[in-house]
């Protein structure tokens, strides 16, 4: 039987997998999607299945109005928050959101995560931003989320996790990687007597050189 947008399916696969060894999430909680290239979809992953279990056909394609185009799962209850992102950034192709241990820890005491370490800054574009408290599944949730994330690729949802958004997967799974090592960082750096934020000139330095300049072109 042949799965429609199998490539796709199975890239949001892939990065759950990620996702799940590098402990950003626990249990089934968390979820990832990316857009359909080519289409005015998005592949997301179901409500509730292990990452360990899932299969390209549980992965739920959706259009960005929030109707299921294929798939006969139930989609994340996030998938609100997800399309919220898609609709305001037109730069975003992959979304994840995670529960990691750090970034949970900097939400539920809401807390940004500082503009102090070199590679946030480059790939998140400054500090992390906590957003609004809004109930998980909420329309009011991304709102809140696209608000708080405004010139930004990272944002942490109060007393909830985080969330990153990026041009395709492999990048976005790199940006939450990034922004829970430095939400421990941070909270390390409090211990030792505080942190040390990077002035504007120098972040808009490093993300001008990330964006146009680093890595093999």
């Amino acid at each position: 039987m042949t799965i429609k947008f199998a490539d796709v399916r199975k890239k949001v696969i892939e990065a759950g997998l990620k996702m799940f060894q590098s402990h950003l999430v626990v249990g089934t909680w968390g979820n990832i999607s990316s857009r359909v290239p080519g289409e005015k979809y998005m592949a997301i992953t179901p409500s509730g299945v292990d990452y360990e279990v899932i299969k390209p056909e549980d992965i739920v394609i959706m259009d960005m109005e929030g109707n299921i185009v294929d798939g006969d799962k139930k989609p994340s209850i996030e998938y609100p928050l997800h399309l919220a992102v898609y609709n305001d950034r037109s730069d975003v192709n992959a979304v994840i959101h995670t529960h990691s241990t750090y970034c949970t820890a900097m939400a539920m005491a809401r807390k940004p995560i500082p503009a102090a370490a070199e590679d946030l800054v480059q790939i998140v574009g400054g500090d992390v931003r906590v957003s609004e408290y809004c109930l998980p599944g909420s329309q009011e949730l991304g709102a809140a989320v696209v608000k708080a994330m405004a010139g930004r690729n990272a944002v942490l949802l109060a007393n909830h996790g985080a969330l990153g958004a990026g041009k395709d997967l492999k990048e976005t799974l790199k940006i939450v990687s990034v922004v829970e090592k430095t939400a421990q960082a941070t909270i390390f750096a409090q211990v030792l007597g505080g942190v040390v934020e990077l002035t504007q000139e120098d972040i808009d330095f490093m993300r001008d050189f990330y964006l146009h300049k680093y890595g093999q072109r």
